[in-house]
C-alpha cells in the first residue's frame, strides 16, 4: 500500500477516537442538576439512586449535567463521608440563601440553581430549559491521563462579567458504610465532584494538568463546566473520560 494513503488511512481510523475528547455545547440550553447528599443521611440512597439512572436511562448531558455534593454537616452522625467537603455544604447555603432559604437539609436538589422539592416536575422543567436557546457557549477538552496527571482545558463564550465553574467527577463508586444512619449498607454514587474549581472569568479560557489521587479511577472521571451570570444559568456541558 502507498505509504501516502496509508498514513491517510490511519489518521482516518484514530480521529473518531480523538473527537471523543472534545464536546461543543448544543445551540439549545443544557440544564445543570446539582444534587446535595451524604452518606451520613439515610434518606439520601434513593436520590442517589435517581441520579444515576440518569447515566443509563436519562436525556443525556446535552439536556442535563448532573453534579452530586457531598456534604460535610452530617459527619457528626457517626459516619465521615469520604467525598464531603466543607466547600460543597458552602454552596449548598449559598442556593438555598439564593431560594430565600436559611436552612439546608439533603437530600437537596437545584436545577439551574432553583430548588426541586417534587421529582415528578423534574422532566416538565426540565423541558422548559431545553427549549430555550442558550445564552454562552463551553468547549470541553479531555484528554486521557499521562504521568498521573489528567489534561483539561474549557473556553467559554460568553457576555462579559460572567463567570464559569468546572468540575471534575467520578462515577460507579461504592461505599460500604460501618456506622451512623447507613450502617451496614452498600451505597453506590454517580457524578461525584472530586474536583471543584472556580470562579473563573467567562468569556476566557481555562487549561490545567490536574493530578490524578490514588483513589481516583481515570476510567471513570468526567468533567462538567456551566456558566452563570448573576443567578442564571448561561449553559452547561459535560464530558465524560476518553481512553
Amino acid at each position: 500500500m502507498d505509504k501516502t494513503w496509508l498514513g491517510i488511512l490511519l489518521t482516518a481510523v484514530a480521529l473518531p477516537a480523538a473527537a471523543q475528547c472534545v464536546k461543543e455545547s448544543p445551540p439549545h440550553a443544557v440544564a445543570l442538576l446539582e444534587l446535595y447528599t451524604s452518606e451520613g443521611c439515610n434518606s439520601c440512597p434513593p436520590a442517589d439512586q435517581w441520579l444515576s439512572r440518569l447515566r443509563g436511562d436519562g436525556p443525556g448531558t446535552d439536556s442535563v449535567v448532573p453534579l452530586a455534593f457531598h456534604v460535610d454537616y452530617w459527619d457528626r452522625l457517626g459516619w465521615k463521608d469520604r467525598f464531603a467537603s466543607p466547600r460543597f455544604t458552602e454552596r449548598q447555603y449559598l442556593l438555598a440563601r439564593q431560594a430565600g432559604s436559611r436552612a439546608v437539609y439533603t437530600p437537596g436538589i437545584f436545577l439551574n440553581f432553583a430548588e426541586v422539592r417534587a421529582l415528578g416536575r423534574f422532566e416538565e422543567a426540565l423541558r422548559g430549559i431545553n427549549a430555550r436557546p442558550a445564552r454562552a457557549h463551553i468547549r470541553l477538552e479531555l484528554r486521557p491521563p499521562s504521568a498521573s496527571r489528567l489534561p483539561i482545558k474549557a473556553d467559554f463564550r460568553a457576555p462579559p462579567g460572567s463567570e464559569a465553574f468546572v468540575a471534575l467527577y467520578e462515577n460507579r463508586l461504592s461505599t460500604d458504610v460501618k456506622a451512623g444512619e447507613n450502617r451496614g449498607v452498600t451505597l453506590r454514587h454517580d457524578y461525584v465532584v472530586r474536583e471543584w474549581i472556580g470562579p473563573l472569568d467567562a468569556p476566557g479560557t481555562f487549561q490545567r494538568s490536574v493530578e490524578l489521587r490514588p483513589d481516583w479511577k481515570a476510567a471513570d472521571m468526567g468533567m462538567a463546566a456551566f456558566v452563570q451570570n448573576g443567578t442564571n444559568v448561561l449553559q452547561a456541558s459535560a464530558l465524560a473520560a476518553c481512553s
